[in-house]
């Protein structure tokens, strides 16, 4: 099997600098998604009266007084992940997942962006003393059949791409991808069925959204130098 070479180690020519100069700045949004949504969300829950990580999902974030600000945070990581999909197709050019798992990648975006824009009903307790209604809101069906798809495309898209780090090379990084995407949506669907709790779903997050980040500087890095 032959090698992918990447562009690392060398210099932009004259015609390609202010492409590669977007394609870097684009994959830069996924380095910075994944802490920006994490540390809201965390935020959010430390300071939301109510408000327990061991029994409520944090999509609950978004809804009661001050829930707008899980609202942005789902949409704008979401509009940043959609960046970074667009800096990876434009990255990858050719060859083994060079199509589909910027494209997946992609649609765990826009889920992120349509799941921020239909936000889930209150119950379990929060906000403070919410119950839950007695059928499911259409916008929290909505936001579940958007989490349902942006996770299987979000492990979708980050299986297709670890065959494309072991065609370059890079096993440990392809393998770590390998082992990491399928347990995230395990944990999902664990949570779903009431398996698990949502705090280990939560973990789950944690992690899948620390490999797209490493995952993203890793390509950043396979870039050639633009500082000329």
């Amino acid at each position: 099997m032959t090698t992918i070479a990447t562009r690392a180690g060398t210099a932009s020519g004259p015609a390609e600098l202010t492409a590669d100069r977007i394609t870097k700045s684009l994959l830069g949004y996924g380095v910075i998604a994944g802490p920006i949504y994490l540390t809201a969300s965390l935020a959010l829950a430390a300071l939301r009266d109510g408000f327990d990580l061991t029994r409520h999902a944090w999509s609950q974030l978004a809804v009661g007084e001050g829930g707008w600000v899980q609202v942005v945070n789902f949409v704008l990581t979401g509009l940043m992940v959609l960046a970074f999909a667009t800096g990876l197709r434009r990255a990858l050019v050719s060859g083994p997942a060079a199509r589909w798992a910027p494209a997946l990648l992609g649609v765990f975006g826009l889920s992120m962006v349509v799941a921020g824009i239909f936000p889930v009903d209150a119950g379990g307790g929060f906000p403070a003393g919410a119950a839950a209604p007695p059928a499911m809101s259409t916008s929290a069906l909505i936001h579940f059949a958007a989490g349902g798809v942006g996770f299987l495309c979000l492990t979708a898209g980050l299986l297709v791409f670890a065959r494309r780090l072991a065609r370059e090379g890079f096993g440990r990084h392809a393998l770590a991808t390998r082992v990491i995407a399928p347990l995230f949506l395990v944990s999902f669907f664990a949570m779903a069925s009431g398996a698990l709790s949502v705090l280990v779903f939560a973990a789950g997050v944690v992690v899948v959204f620390g490999l797209v980040t490493v995952l993203s500087v890793h390509r950043y890095r396979q870039m050639p130098d633009t500082t000329c």
